[in-house]
């Protein structure tokens, strides 16, 4: 099979981006929008709508194989990638991909992903956003190819058993952090709500009093809506590096915080993610081991999720090899391609960290279900309901696809 034409189409993602340092050093919510400056570069605004560029590769047979260049809600920060906007990028991808593809036999997946990988602009790879939706078109290509999912050309590929067991879902509130709690307990989510606590005064509190406030209603809350008597979902919560500004990142006060949450999550396991951002990845590392050895000297349970700057399959490579935490975000948008998704995965699966396989509000229906396809081929012990802030049509897009890829490989008699 071979790729008669390549078309690149703007798009818009399922939610927007927003410059973190200024709403992490004080800019308040005007309605939807924030007020204030942008400080981080590339922003002129601190809320941008988001914006995708879809892949479309034309394939010999008729079909057409798909993928989404999208990038994170907070990008710029944390060590990641600028800003991605339609208009700077479309160039980039018909001077340096088209010629790569337009006309190329479609090979095994890893090998043609590789191809893109390597490109080098300037010195400087592709930018995360053009290798993640490439990549994606890649891997459906391929599976087009085979006549099969893209779960099982990763499993063929890497060599890894067939599973037709379902990898738990996190469902994410967006700033909705109660109506939809509900709605996710009634959906009966496995894990749940993420919470979106990217500022002191308004969702953390200056003692760390409105978040705990927050875990013991959700406790409670879960208690009154529980669709079974035997639902009790993981709780899991990003802070944004929050707790570290009110306890200036010191890890034993932090740390003593955090273990103090669990009185008011009860029976439920509680991750915090990002509990502080100390602007550099060797001090990230060293911070968040220092917590983490700290809340396992107090034998508490509380576990924490590493995020900010760990972004690349490297990053997720050192802050396992470092023990820095108990869980590592594997960020899919910022990885590149979709094959060092893959490789996170497998990497902390191996060596003792538990992996979820995250990603953002900001991409799109088709990265969300590529996602899926590698989730179920790799099986993380969590991954993110996506696009969007809403969490119903999230839930829905990637619940959906994760039954519809169940359904196939159950009815091939792979292992269920």
């Amino acid at each position: 099979m071979r790729i008669t034409r390549v078309i690149f189409v703007p798009g818009r993602s399922a939610f927007f981006f927003d410059d973190q340092r200024a709403i992490k050093t004080g800019s308040s919510h005007d309605g939807f929008d924030y007020a204030g400056a942008a400080v981080t570069t590339g922003f002129r605004r601190i809320r941008v709508g988001g914006e995708c560029i879809s892949v479309m590769l034309l394939l010999d047979d008729g079909s057409v194989a798909l993928g989404d260049c999208a990038a994170v809600q907070y990008s710029g920060a944390g060590g990641r990638d600028p800003l991605f906007l339609a208009v700077d990028f479309i160039p980039v991808l018909e001077r340096h991909v088209r010629p790569l593809l337009e006309g190329a036999e479609v090979a095994g997946f890893r090998t043609m992903a590789a191809g893109i990988e390597a490109v080098r602009v300037d010195g400087l790879p592709l930018h995360t956003a053009i290798r993640y939706g490439v990549s994606q078109a890649l891997l459906d290509a391929r599976a087009h190819a085979e006549r099969c999912t893209g779960c099982e050309v990763i499993c063929r590929e890497w060599k890894l058993p067939l599973d037709a067991s379902p990898v738990p879902i996190f469902g994410q509130s967006g700033d909705n952090r109660y109506e939809n709690v509900d709605k996710m307990i009634l959906k009966a989510v496995d894990v749940l709500p993420h919470g979106l606590i990217n500022s002191v005064d308004e969702k953390l509190g200056q003692d760390g009093e409105k978040l705990r406030e927050y875990i013991k209603w959700l406790a409670a809350r879960i208690r009154k809506l529980a669709p079974h008597p035997g639902y009790l979902p993981d709780l899991h919560i990003d802070v944004y590096g929050t707790i570290g500004l009110i306890f200036d990142d010191d890890p034993i006060r932090v740390a003593a915080y955090l273990a103090s949450l669990q009185k008011e999550a009860g029976p439920h396991r509680l991750y915090i993610e990002g509990p502080v951002d100390v602007g550099e990845k060797a001090r990230q590392m060293e911070a968040l081991r220092a917590i983490r050895v700290e809340l396992e000297r107090r034998e508490s349970p509380v576990r924490i999720v590493a995020d900010e700057w760990c972004n690349t399959l490297e990053d997720v490579r050192d802050f396992t090899d470092a023990s820095a935490c108990h869980m590592v975000q594997i960020k899919t948008p910022d990885l590149g391609g979709i094959q060092n998704i893959v490789d996170s995965v497998l990497y902390c699966t191996a060596h003792g960290m538990e992996a979820y396989q995250g990603g953002t509000c900001n991409e799109t229906d088709v990265s969300a279900r590529s996602c899926v396809q590698l989730a179920m081929a790799t099986h993380p012990m969590r991954m993110l309901a996506k696009p969007g802030m809403g969490f119903d049509e999230g839930y829905m897009i990637v619940k959906n696809e994760m039954e519809r890829t169940r359904a196939v490989l159950s009815a091939r008699e792979v292992k269920k």
